[in-house]
C-alpha cells in the first residue's frame, strides 16, 4: 500500500510498513475481531480533513476554493483493503457490477469507456445515422448517500447477509471527522450522510449505490449509456426522419431525476452537456426536437478529459492537446540546460509523451493533418532532449531514441487493447466488440486467431471506429505475435515488429 499520513495516526506509516513483520499478529488479531463480530473499531472511523486550494489564483476567502482531504488512519485502511479484495471477488463471481460501469474496476480505465462510447457513436456516423450525446454530473455526489438505502442495495441487490451486513452497518454508522488547518484543529462532529471520502471502500460501495439505476437505463430500449462513477453518458442513435426518438430521451431523464431524488442525489444542471452529431443542415431540426434540453447543447463538450466534437474528428481535442504540449515544452526548455539527459527524458514522458498517449485508442478517427500536428509535438521533445537543431532529419532522432512515432504508438494501444479483449484481461464490452474469425468449413486459416473485418454501409469516407479497424491491424500482424503466451511477451515483440515497420 502507498504510504500515507494522517494526524491520528500513532505510529507514522512508514514506520508501521517497517515494523509490520512484528506487530502482525496483533494485527490480524484486530482485524478478524471486527470481521468476526461484525464491528469496526470506533479509532478506524474518525477522519481528519485538510482544505486545499484548489488554484493558487482563486478567492482563499471563498470556501468553494478549497478542496477537502479527508485522511484516515493508516490500520484502518489496510482492514479496507481486505474487506475490499474479499468484496470485489465476490461481485466478480456473481456478476453483480453494472456491465457499462467503468470507475474503480480492474482493467476498467476512462480510456476503455470512452473507446467503447465513442466506437458506437463513430460506427453510427460511418452509417449515416444521427446522434445525441448527454453528459450528466451530480452535485457532491459522494456526501450524499443515504446510508440506509446503501444497506438496502447491500442487501437486496448485492445480497449480503447476517454478519457481512452487520459489518457494513457498523463501518457506517458513528463515523466522525474534524477540520484541521496549520497547526489547529476543529472539535470532531459527526457524518451521517455520504461514503466515507479518502477511503478504501467509498468508491467502491457507491458503485453499488448505483447498482438500481442500471435497471433504470435498460429499460429504456433506443437509449445506450455509460457510467464512470458519477459521471453518465447518453446517447442515442435515429436516421434523420425518426427524430420523434428523441422524446424518449426526455422520458428516461425524467426516470433518471426521480430516482435520484429518492436516493438523495442532484444532477448538476450547469454541468449537463449535450452535443449533437448530425450533417449541418439537420442540426436546427435536432435541437428543437430536444425542446427544453437545446439549452444545453455545446459545439463541443470535454468527456472524461477528451474533447469531443459534432464530426467526431477530435480535431478540438488534437488542438488543445498541442497548445498545452508546447506550453509546458517551453518551460521545460528553461530548465534543460540544468537537467541531465535522463532526467530530462523522464520529464519530457511526464508532460508531453503522456499527454500524447492519453486516450490515443480513440485516434482513429483523426486526419492525416491532425496526426502530424502531434507528430510536430514529439519531434520538438526529440529535440529538446537530443539538443538538435530544428533542421535536423527527424527520423534518425526518434530512431536513436527507440520512439515509435505518434501512428504506430496508436497502433500499439490498440493492438494491446486487442490482445487483452481477446485474453480475458480488458473490459468485456470491449470484448463484445470483437469477433474471432471461424471459417464454414476447414481452411489453414482456422487456427489463426483471425478476427471478423466489419464493414460499413458507408456514407462517409471510410470506417473510422474501434471495431473497424482493429480488426484489420490484428490480421495484419504475424501468426507469432498474434499467439504470444502472455501479454509481457506480446507487447515485447509487438514494439520490435511495429519499430520495423516504422524505420525499416
Amino acid at each position: 500500500m502507498k504510504t500515507s499520513a494522517c494526524p491520528l495516526d500513532i505510529l507514522p506509516s512508514s514506520l508501521f510498513k517497517r515494523a509490520f513483520q512484528s506487530i502482525s499478529p496483533s494485527v490480524l488479531s484486530i482485524f478478524n475481531a471486527s470481521l468476526v463480530s461484525g464491528q469496526v473499531p470506533a479509532y478506524f472511523k474518525n477522519a481528519v480533513i485538510h482544505p486545499l486550494l484548489k488554484k493558487t489564483s482563486l478567492d482563499a476567502s471563498l470556501h468553494s476554493s478549497f478542496r477537502p482531504i479527508s485522511k484516515l488512519p493508516f490500520i484502518s485502511k489496510i482492514l479496507e483493503e481486505v474487506v475490499a479484495k474479499q468484496l470485489t471477488a465476490a461481485l466478480d463471481e456473481q456478476n453483480i457490477y453494472d456491465y457499462l460501469q467503468s470507475g474503480f474496476r480492474r482493467a476498467h480505465f476512462t480510456e476503455t469507456a470512452l473507446l467503447r462510447v465513442s466506437n458506437d457513436l463513430l460506427t453510427h456516423c460511418d452509417a449515416g445515422d444521427c446522434s445525441v450525446l448527454v453528459l450528466l454530473d451530480l452535485t457532491a455526489a459522494f456526501d450524499t448517500v443515504g446510508h440506509h438505502l446503501l444497506l438496502e442495495s447491500l442487501r437486496d441487490w448485492v445480497g449480503l447477509s447476517e454478519t457481512a451486513l452487520e459489518w457494513f452497518s457498523s463501518y457506517l454508522s458513528e463515523r466522525s471527522f474534524s477540520v484541521a488547518v496549520s497547526k489547529f484543529r476543529s472539535s470532531t462532529t459527526s457524518l451521517t450522510h455520504g461514503v466515507p471520502q479518502g477511503s478504501v471502500l467509498g468508491p467502491l460501495l457507491f458503485l453499488l449505490y448505483l447498482l438500481p439505476l442500471q435497471h433504470i437505463l435498460n429499460s429504456f430500449k433506443g437509449i445506450s449509456y455509460h457510467l464512470y462513477l458519477d459521471d453518465i453518458q447518453l446517447y442515442i442513435f435515429f436516421k434523420p426522419h425518426e427524430m420523434s426518438k428523441l422524446q424518449l430521451l426526455h422520458t428516461c431523464l425524467d426516470s433518471i431525476k426521480t430516482w435520484m431524488a429518492g436516493s438523495f442525489l442532484q444532477l448538476n444542471e450547469y454541468k449537463t452537456e449535450i452535443l449533437i452529431c448530425a450533417p449541418d443542415k439537420l442540426v436546427p431540426k435536432v435541437r428543437d426536437s430536444l425542446g427544453q434540453l437545446a439549452s444545453h447543447t455545446k459545439h463541443s463538450v470535454r468527456n472524461l478529459g477528451v474533447t469531443f466534437d459534432p464530426a467526431l474528428t477530435l480535431d478540438s481535442n488534437v488542438s488543445s492537446l498541442v497548445r498545452s504540449s508546447f506550453f509546458h515544452l517551453r518551460n521545460i526548455a528553461k530548465l534543460s540546460p540544468i537537467l541531465s539527459f535522463s532526467k530530462l527524458e523522464t520529464v519530457l514522458h511526464t508532460f508531453i509523451s503522456s499527454r500524447l498517449d492519453y486516450c490515443n485508442s480513440l485516434f482513429t478517427c483523426l486526419s492525416k493533418t491532425s496526426l502530424n500536428r502531434l507528430q510536430v509535438v514529439q519531434n520538438a521533445c526529440a529535440r529538446l532532449l537530443t539538443k538538435s537543431s530544428k533542421h535536423t532529419h527527424i527520423t534518425p532522432l526518434l530512431h536513436q531514441l527507440h520512439w515509435l512515432p505518434v501512428n504506430f504508438r496508436v497502433y500499439f494501444k490498440i493492438l494491446v487493447l486487442v490482445y487483452r479483449a481477446l485474453h480475458g484481461q480488458a473490459p468485456s464490452y470491449i470484448g463484445d466488440l470483437l469477433s474471432p474469425y471461424t471459417p464454414s468449413r476447414s481452411l489453414r486459416s482456422s487456427d489463426q486467431s483471425l478476427l471478423v473485418v466489419q464493414h460499413t454501409r458507408l456514407k462517409t469516407k471510410g470506417d473510422r471506429s474501434f471495431a473497424a479497424v482493429a480488426p484489420r491491424l490484428w490480421n495484419s500482424l504475424p501468426l507469432s505475435l498474434r499467439s504470444a503466451d502472455s501479454v509481457v511477451s506480446f507487447k515485447k515483440q509487438l514494439k520490435t515488429h511495429l519499430f520495423k515497420l516504422a524505420f525499416g
